[in-house]
């Protein structure tokens, strides 16, 4: 059964939205990395072709939750899974299974379109999300390394030769 905290994202909801993105960087320690906008959020969820789609939770009408993901594919799989950017839910409405219920809405997601993972990365000091993704059958991918490529680098990679 669907909760209804949980819903899809909507236009009027961007603003709340860039506001817990900016209070989760500041939770992971990285606020001044944090470059999002009302508008590049606005295009990437509801343009023609959207590149990120979003789930809110929301509580006496104020949104204190969201999910942020997109499509991935996995070759192994032949098939596409959702990758979890963010989830977050503001600290003084977490314990009431808000976290649980994004997720759950993702994995309903999975499950109807046939898809065949839900990922997603947490910080290796986050203990409490750790636990919590744990306690919801989530497996930690040990084994994998992420690597990022940004700023300088990318676009030195990136740069052309003429």
């Amino acid at each position: 059964m669907t909760d209804p905290r949980i819903r899809r994202v909507r236009p009027d909801d961007v603003p709340a939205i860039v506001g817990l993105v900016r209070e989760l960087a500041e939770y992971e320690r990285a606020l001044h990395e944090c470059r999002l906008t009302e508008s590049q959020l606005h295009d990437a969820l509801f343009r023609d072709a959207p590149a990120l789609f979003g789930h809110v939770a929301e509580v006496d009408g104020e949104v204190v939750g969201t999910a942020l993901w997109f499509l991935n594919f996995s070759t192994w799989r032949g098939t596409h899974g959702i990758y979890l950017e963010d989830l977050y839910v503001r600290p003084t409405r977490r314990g009431g299974g808000l976290g649980r219920a994004l997720l759950q809405a993702l994995a309903q997601e999975c499950v109807a379109r046939g898809y065949a993972r839900l990922e997603w990365s947490v910080l290796d000091w986050n203990e409490p999300a750790i636990g919590f993704y744990e306690s919801l059958g989530a497996l930690p991918m040990d084994e994998w390394t992420v690597f990022r490529l940004t700023d300088g680098p990318l676009a030195l990679l990136g740069h052309i030769d003429s």
